[in-house]
């Protein structure tokens, strides 16, 4: 087999042994030094594979935590949907029922019946898309645990509790004063 570069140089007489051994040592620092580097190295690698790691993981947490959110809602309007598709009061009257959604007033057409109801609490608007339906109230706590924002009209329950100092208490409201 062949000898190593030094062992040659050794046996031809260029490099003596004393000589060969110092440089032997001064080269084993410089090798334990490349070793620690390396170890250094290798460790922030590690290390930054595992800051990577948690991470990716951070992130798939906050997307399936976002995709369940959507499905959720996905679900709970689906409910509110079926809810109000089933349980939708036929409309179909003469008379407007005038009501605010948002800041804009709307109208829809009920029989008379219908307005004593909507005017008593008894039935509630609801939206449904860009459509609003009548259903019983009931059905409109349900939606209402559901999403608020779906129940557009529901008439307060005014108390029949006069106040002693109110200068009208004596002339009440006809139920039919339309606006």
């Amino acid at each position: 087999m062949a000898d190593s570069l030094r062992d040659q140089l050794k046996k031809s007489g260029l490099v003596s042994k004393k000589k060969a051994k110092q440089i032997e040592q001064e080269r084993r620092p410089k090798n334990k030094e490349q070793q620690k580097a390396n170890q250094l190295a290798a460790q922030e690698n590690k290390n930054k594979m595992q800051q990577d790691q948690a991470q990716k993981v951070a992130r798939d947490k906050q997307l399936n935590v976002k995709k369940t959110d959507k499905a959720a809602r996905k679900a709970i309007a689906a409910q509110i949907k079926q809810l109000i598709e089933t349980n939708k009061v036929s409309t179909g009257g003469e008379q407007e029922f005038k009501f605010t959604d948002g800041k804009t007033i709307k109208r829809i057409l009920v029989g008379s019946q219908q307005v004593n109801q909507l005017s008593k609490g008894v039935i509630v608007i609801a939206k449904q898309g860009d459509q609003y339906i009548v259903v019983p109230s009931l059905v409109a706590d349900r939606i209402a645990e559901r999403d608020t924002s779906r129940i557009i009209f529901r008439a307060e329950k005014a108390a029949d509790i006069a106040q002693e100092d109110d200068p009208y208490a004596d002339y009440k409201i006809p139920d039919d004063l339309m606006w």
